[in-house]
């Protein structure tokens, strides 16, 4: 960024939070994202059912739970830094 002094990670989200508003004024943001979501989850896909034995409907289950493990796992992660960072005790 350089050395201006809004160049702080404060100015530096709200930035991007502007540029994010800017788009999803522009476009439909479930539009926009469907490409990136849908590589994601085959991704997942790909885990549950690498052969591709299973029917569409079981794999597309499957994946859809393997992925909310995996979004629940950050959250997990996430929820434990920041007691760290506060100095608190994580439960759980």
């Amino acid at each position: 960024m350089g050395t201006n002094s809004m160049d702080t990670p404060a100015a530096e989200a709200l930035r991007a939070r502007i540029a994010a508003y800017a788009l999803h004024a522009q476009r439909d943001s479930k539009e926009h994202t469907a490409p990136a979501r849908a590589g994601f989850l085959a991704r997942f896909t790909r885990e549950v059912d690498p052969d591709g034995t299973l029917s569409e409907v079981e794999r597309r289950r499957r994946a859809e739970c393997a992925l909310k493990a995996h979004m629940t796992r950050l959250s997990l992660a996430s929820s434990k830094a920041r007691a760290r960072r506060s100095g608190g005790a994580h439960r759980g």
